[in-house]
């Protein structure tokens, strides 16, 4: 793994190694919003030392070659909706009802399920519209810029405009899922949790590493080549 080493960006580490994201997730590293500290930096923070991260990271072995670290913007947003996208649409309504179920059977004698229940519902509130957004506006803006003849002319003057939107408010979600994870005890079910109470943790970590993954496609891959991309056609030629 000559590769990684410790003063390598969290978000370096990741399209380096894709399969490091649950070595990092475990040690508590942000690599999505927080993708542009150095490893070396982002575990000082947190009294880790680098290098158990990347022996971790090693442990893991030989792992395949994660397609979208080379995909082109278009490819990249097409993937995106393909995949985390799509996940989401599904799985925001699958775990609302989960927690309906789990607080109506459970909410008596486990208070604390009011609060998460409460927080989860901000956060669809806030990943429902997000989507709609950049399946809506960012998302068509950047197929028009990649595959533009000319100079495109957007309605928000620089797509960086836009971007910048997004990730402010990749920044309020990461907010809401550490939040999410410090009121389930990192996920973590009671002893006497029925198979739905296991069902709706397991499914609300699940969202939380793909959620994880999903922005840091879009903050560390996705966003830096279509700002490239557009400050060369506002070059001189």
């Amino acid at each position: 793994m000559p590769d990684l080493t410790i003063d390598r960006t969290l978000a370096e580490v990741v399209n380096l190694e894709p399969g490091a994201t649950r070595v990092l997730e475990s040690f508590g590293l942000d690599y999505c919003c927080g993708g542009r500290q150095r490893l070396d930096h982002a575990c000082a923070t947190i009294d880790v030392d680098p290098a158990d991260v990347l022996e971790a990271i090693a442990d893991l072995g030989p792992l395949p070659v994660a397609d979208w670290t080379s995909m082109g913007p278009v490819a990249l947003v097409d993937h995106l909706e393909a995949t985390h996208h799509a996940y989401l649409h599904t799985e925001l309504g699958r775990l609302d009802a989960l927690l309906d179920k789990v607080v109506g059977v459970h909410g008596a004698r486990h208070v604390d399920l009011e609060g998460i229940a409460a927080t989860y519902r901000v956060l669809r509130d806030d990943l429902e519209p997000h989507l709609q957004k950049e399946e809506r506006m960012l998302f068509p803006m950047i197929r028009e810029l990649a595959t533009a003849t000319e100079r495109p002319a957007f309605h928000c003057g620089s797509i960086t405009n836009p971007i910048s939107v997004m990730m402010t408010e990749h920044d309020r979600v990461g907010e809401l899922l550490e939040s999410l994870r410090l009121m389930t005890g990192d996920y973590t079910a009671p002893p006497d949790g029925c198979a739905s109470y296991r069902a709706l943790f397991d499914g609300l970590a699940q969202m939380e590493a793909d959620t994880h993954l999903h922005v840091h496609k879009e903050n560390n891959l996705l966003f830096p080549a279509v700002v490239e991309l557009e400050q060369r056609w506002a070059a001189p030629a």
